[in-house]
């Protein structure tokens, strides 16, 4: 099993569809083209544009690439639709995979791993933990204490109802990600969390109405371990 057989739109009101493996056929049907016989030269062309609008229109592996995880053979089963977390001020998620330990409790050692990205930015991802690499090249995951109040709550709030060895999408609204620029996770690069705060702060587009979307968040979070203090 792998992430790419799901893809998510974000609208502009950050509505979500889930798109699960799309087939050519599937994907002709849906733009109104017979792909079953052979197109002469001007419906070429006419195709190939059509087929351009729509990538431009939806951008799907551009905006949300898909990270791979090791999944096992025997991975839970998981849901097909994102849902939204109770008490969670909005924080939807989808299990990619179903993890089999332990959930975690406030006060936890919680060590996860993460892709982050930013919606306002077409799916920037302005974080991975995949890129910190220890001595030996290996990935480092983040860790934190959970109910510390020094991670975005979004994490926190998706974490609570995990278990050891699961992965879960989540789509956190503004409220529940980055109130400031000191919470965490950060990204490591100068470069990246300036691009990351000076959107999800803007004034001007602030002042133009536009916080109910600059600060949404798409987080892939792999929960690696934990440890009972």
């Amino acid at each position: 099993m792998k992430m790419d057989k799901t893809m998510v739109l974000l609208s502009n009101s950050t509505s979500l569809h889930v798109l699960n493996s799309i087939s050519p056929l599937a994907a002709s049907a849906h733009l109104g083209t017979d792909y079953t016989s052979s197109p002469s030269p001007s419906s070429r062309i006419s195709i190939t544009r059509r087929v351009l609008s729509v990538s431009i229109i939806l951008p799907l592996s551009a905006v949300f690439p898909m990270p791979t995880f090791s999944f096992s053979a025997s991975a839970a089963s998981t849901s097909s639709e994102f849902m939204e977390l109770p008490g969670s001020g909005g924080v939807k998620a989808l299990d990619l995979r179903v993890g089999a330990g332990q959930v975690p409790v406030d006060g936890d050692q919680i060590a996860i791993h993460y892709y982050g990205r930013l919606a306002a930015k077409q799916g920037w991802r302005f974080d991975s933990t995949y890129d910190h690499k220890d001595a030996t090249g290996e990935p480092i995951p983040f860790v934190f204490t959970l109910g510390s109040g020094k991670v975005i709550s979004g994490i926190e709030v998706a974490v609570r109802s995990m278990k050891v060895g699961g992965i879960r999408r989540v789509v956190i609204p503004p409220s529940q990600g980055y109130q400031n620029t000191t919470q965490e996770p950060l990204p490591p690069n100068f470069f990246d969390r300036q691009r990351l705060f000076t959107t999800i702060f803007n004034p001007t587009r602030l002042a133009n109405g536009e916080g109910s979307t600059l600060g949404t968040l798409i987080f892939d979070i792999e929960l690696v371990s934990l440890r009972h203090n």
